[in-house]
């Protein structure tokens, strides 16, 4: 043989070899059968809400890791199951990673901790091709970080509108400025995590347009962001503009908030309730659709346990379950958690509909980015001094590039 055809038979053994191994990169999602000859047996620990697991509820987590196994014949699998909140996640599974869940679910600002301990896995393959595929680019975004997706997303975080029926219509929501006009509209400018709604809605970006480059800092600077800022003058000086929410003042006819406010609007309005996405507002004769900050619930996958070891399919596959179609129709059904999944039949319920349209168009992921910290004194004080009439149109444009140099430099310290 010549030495010309050994160097090739080399190269091509060498490329055979490297697929392989990229093949094996990443968990496929357990959508690969095991021989019929085979069985295997596991036993999975999972981790979920206390609300998750009673009886009243359903036993949610249980019925669908139950439906999980048997829609999984080639898998003899046995649950273990804890009791751990999304908020406390990060706490209890980075305290020993090993010793944790193979499969909890977790709220979304967590990532970045649990890629530090080790405590969460990349996912990909067709798993990731499904949670785009269901789910909005920003609700993807909550659960990306450096460009990697790292759980299943089922129920967002984020706030909207509440506003009286009896007052405004269909029509008039869509838009804050015909709002005003024919009612008093709540919002609370001075909280730093509802009044970038009207800056982004601009064009003005925090690490990126996606969140996701740390290098690229923020950018509230230039005309864009001093023509929020002229605008946010104006409305406070609007008679029918209050800061606050509906418990700030008599005769309010809409205010911003989340579900968790749902009771007390509720109480406001009573039969008269509406909820929706944020309305837009028009800057220069241009309509500008208000975004709200976005984050996420979602179920992780712990590389560091046996099970991860032994068979990262049956970890994977069901994360992505318990995140998929399926599990939330169900989650929502049996408490009402409200989902992500675009395909979701959530009937005639106003308030899941809301927050579904804003995680789908009125919103921009809250960035996982550590320097995300330096925004909120600043951003609050920029509503302070909107609020409290020391912004003016004649010092509007010192006051922005104000606010975006505190920001960054802060950012750099």
């Amino acid at each position: 043989m010549s030495f010309k055809k050994i160097i090739t038979l080399s190269l091509a053994v060498l490329m055979a070899m490297a697929m392989l191994v990229g093949c094996s990169s990443k968990p496929s999602g357990g959508n690969e059968p095991a021989p019929a000859d085979e069985k295997v047996a596991a036993t999975v620990t999972v981790w979920g809400p206390q609300e998750d697991q009673s009886e009243e509820n359903g036993k949610w987590l249980q019925t669908m890791c139950e439906a999980f196994a048997a829609a999984h014949p080639e898998w003899e699998l046995t649950f273990n199951y804890g009791v751990c909140s999304e908020g406390d996640a990060k706490t209890n599974v980075t305290t020993d990673p090993a010793a944790a869940a193979d499969v909890y679910m977790y709220a979304n600002d967590q990532i970045p901790d649990l890629i530090k301990a080790g405590a969460i896995a990349e996912l990909g393959g067709k798993t990731v091709e499904t949670i785009k595929a269901n789910n909005s680019a920003t609700t993807v975004n909550t659960v990306t970080y450096e460009g990697s997706v790292y759980g299943a997303p089922y129920s967002g975080n984020t706030w909207f509108m509440f506003y009286d029926k009896s007052v405004f219509t269909e029509e008039d929501i869509k838009s804050l400025d015909a709002m005003l006009e024919k009612g008093k509209v709540a919002f609370p400018l001075n909280n730093s995590w509802y009044i970038a709604a009207f800056y982004v809605a601009n064009g003005c970006t925090l690490f990126g347009p996606d969140g996701g480059d740390a290098a690229a800092g923020f950018d509230f600077s230039g005309d864009k962001a001093v023509a929020v800022t002229d605008y946010l003058v104006d409305l406070v000086a609007n008679s029918n503009f209050v800061n606050g929410d509906v418990s700030t003042g008599t005769d309010i006819s809409a205010f911003f908030s989340g579900d968790w406010d749902y009771q007390k609007a509720k109480d406001a309005y009573g039969e008269n309730l509406g909820i929706a996405a944020s309305p837009s507002y028009t800057l220069n004769g241009e309509l500008k659709q208000m975004k709200a900050f976005a984050g996420s619930k979602a179920v992780g996958v712990n590389p560091q346990t046996t099970l991860y070891a032994e068979h990262p399919e049956i970890a994977v596959a069901l994360a992505a379950y318990l995140g998929g179609t399926e599990a939330q129709q169900a989650h929502f059904d049996s408490r009402e958690v409200i989902p992500t999944d675009l395909g979701i039949n959530v009937g005639d319920n106003a308030l899941a509909k809301a927050k579904m349209d804003t995680m789908s168009y009125a919103s921009i992921v809250q960035p996982l980015q550590s320097d995300m910290g330096n925004y909120w004194g600043p951003a609050q004080s920029m509503g302070d001094e909107l609020v409290a009439g020391t912004v003016t149109h004649a010092n509007a444009a010192e006051k922005t590039e104000a606010l975006n140099t505190s920001l960054n430099t802060a950012a750099v310290q």
